[in-house]
């Protein structure tokens, strides 16, 4: 299906393999399980590829900065999506980075997060708090981070370069309600402090790509600070799953089959148009469609 719609990039949002081990050849060996795969061989001829990771490609479920090789995994990740030796992506621990696409006379800049590398423990529900839901609560103090002091820096620094456009590629939900799964509503001090930073750099055109959940949903944030933030979750892409969350901010309908994400940009209007897609193996289940000037400081 992502070949048809003809994509002139393809972002992977992590768990591009369930890797879930501490044995370096066993996940080399899933890697090559996903290279034999036709389709992704029909993927890869037909765009370009860009990848972040989550919890299973990056070693084992829900970890962080804990997991004992997150080095190694990181190399075995970056041979494999054929990141190029002398990328900044190499220079640094983790595997943030950032992307630049002229689209006429507008820049699209895609910016690469690292959710695991630098992230600490989340707080379990235990014993079972009544007052939440599922595996975790979400923490009440600032000690704790997703992105790791040098990765903030960095992104403070990108986001105050020049571009009209700005997806950001979360592998955790980044707009949502909190559910209790893994997301930055874990964290909210690292998301508000995310919004902040988008106010503070005038950074204009943010629109946040995320998975994990297996399901599909569009979800619009409203902050104080900034305009609306958008966040497009695609999951997953060959796992259909049987339960959803509530989602307040949610925009039209959730997916539970198969899915993958389509953002289109018409930079040549005279007022350019962004449309967030969502599609099933039958077409569109869900989309939204908005000005470019909406997601814009004024």
């Amino acid at each position: 299906k992502a070949v048809k719609l003809n994509p002139d990039l393809f972002i992977n949002l992590g768990d591009n393999i369930y890797g879930d081990t501490r044995d370096m050849n066993v996940l080399k060996n899933k890697y090559e399980k996903l290279a034999s795969k036709t389709e992704f061989q029909e993927l890869k001829k037909s765009t370009t590829i860009l990848s972040v990771w989550d919890d299973h490609d990056f070693g084992e479920n829900d970890k962080g900065r804990h997991y004992p090789f997150k080095k190694e995994s990181k190399e075995i990740f970056m041979n494999f999506w054929e990141v190029p030796q002398d990328s900044e992506r190499r220079t640094h621990e983790g595997i943030y980075g950032s992307e630049y696409v002229k689209l006429g006379d507008k820049t699209l800049q895609i910016i690469m997060l690292d959710t695991r590398t630098f992230r600490d423990d989340l707080l379990k529900n235990e014993p079972k708090n009544s007052a939440y839901k599922n595996d975790y609560v979400p923490y009440t103090k600032k000690d704790s981070t997703i992105l790791g002091k040098k990765q903030w820096k960095w992104l403070e620094n990108e986001l105050s370069k020049k571009a009209d456009i700005r997806i950001i590629a979360s592998s955790l939900q980044f707009g949502h309600e909190y559910n209790g799964y893994e997301s930055w509503t874990n964290m909210p001090h690292e998301q508000t402090k995310f919004v902040k930073l988008i106010k503070k750099t005038k950074a204009n055109g943010v629109i946040f790509i995320s998975g994990d959940v297996h399901w599909g949903e569009i979800s619009k944030m409203n902050t104080k600070n900034t305009y609306p933030l958008y966040d497009v979750t695609s999951s997953g892409i060959t796992q259909t799953w049987t339960s959803t969350e509530s989602n307040k901010n949610r925009i039209g309908d959730v997916i539970i089959q198969n899915n993958i994400g389509l953002i289109e940009i018409f930079y040549k209007d005279k007022e350019p148009v962004i449309k967030l897609n969502l599609f099933d193996k039958n077409g569109i289940v869900s989309n939204h469609d908005f000005l470019l000037s909406k997601i814009t400081f004024n």
